[in-house]
């Protein structure tokens, strides 16, 4: 994508392997620029994925982020994590130091509330995660609404992962994202029937060692230990980097196909709490209020995920 002006993003996650590639791609991308990086609690308990999310900074030296530590718990429901695809901390297989970042000691949702406040709406919030810190800044300052450029969702589908309705960052807390959803503000979602075509093959894994950096190494062992767990529990081939397609998208959504659709929430369901439930044939006549992705151009998104990680050093 030719342009001059980089897009503003704070990505809000749970690291998480696919959520560090998130991150790393963002970090080193002439397109975009990370703003900062607030974190909750979803793959890992939101102690685990603040640590593993100055982990990441520090090995890819963009220490200069603000990571700013957010809910440890969602609205309502029981905490559930991940540790079946993520291991105990979030972020198991590669084994990095201890990060000498500090957190910073503002709360994530008072870091989001002040940076889209203070800014000239031109910030696009990528939660990557489930959508708790999200759910309570809107709530706590209504006023940021109008300032957020766009919200690019990593989340939901047309299937679940969790269960068979419902995928897990929308299932861990649907009631913050009825709130999200609900808000008014543009939403660009990610789900599954996107990030299911972001597999990293052996093709792909390959041209990642070759880069050969500190960075592609550690990519490399995350995948390694991403790819065992996504066999061992779907027997996928490869490993998904679902969170690293929102950022993509931000740098070039030439590289995605998207349709506007009407999306809900459910909160209520025996079978399916969690589930995103997307209008596909309009049959509600609801007016669209989500940009739901379909497609993704193999090419450019590989291509900007290895080009980037040539720019660390």
């Amino acid at each position: 994508m030719e342009t001059n002006v980089k897009r503003k993003i704070i990505i809000d996650c749970d690291p998480g392997h696919d959520d560090a590639i998130a991150i790393l791609l963002a970090g080193a991308n002439p397109h975009v620029e990370l703003v900062a990086i607030t974190t909750v609690a979803g793959n890992a308990e939101v102690e685990k994925t603040t640590v593993n999310a100055l982990k990441v900074c520090e090995l890819a030296g963009i220490t200069h982020i603000p990571v700013a530590k957010g809910a440890g718990q969602p609205l309502i429901r029981v905490r559930q994590t991940a540790a079946d695809i993520h291991g105990d901390s979030g972020m198991d297989g590669p084994n990095l130091p201890n990060p000498s970042k500090p957190v910073e000691k503002e709360h994530a949702v008072d870091l989001l509330i002040r940076k889209l406040m203070e800014s000239d709406g031109d910030i696009t919030l990528v939660p990557v995660a489930p959508l708790t810190n999200i759910a309570l800044a809107m709530r706590k300052e209504p006023a940021i609404l109008s300032k957020i450029q766009e919200i690019v969702i990593m989340g939901g589908g047309t299937f679940g992962n969790t269960t068979p309705a419902a995928e897990f960052n929308i299932y861990v807390d649907a009631e913050a994202a009825k709130v999200v959803f609900e808000s008014g503000v543009p939403i660009t979602m990610m789900g599954l029937d996107l990030t299911h075509q972001a597999i990293v093959t052996d093709e792909i894994h390959q041209r990642i060692l070759d880069v050969d950096n500190r960075v592609s190494h550690f990519v490399h062992e995350l995948l390694g230990f991403f790819a065992h767990t996504y066999k061992e529990v779907f027997g996928f081939a490869g490993a998904p980097i679902h969170d690293a397609c929102c950022v993509a998208y931000c740098i070039d959504p030439t590289a995605f196909g998207t349709r506007k659709l009407r999306v809900d929430i459910e909160t209520k369901g025996e079978h399916t709490y969690g589930m995103t439930v997307v209008d596909l044939l309009g049959v509600t006549g609801r007016e669209p209020n989500v940009n739901v992705a379909f497609t993704l151009d193999q090419d450019k998104f590989w291509n900007m995920l290895i080009q980037t990680l040539k720019n660390y050093t």
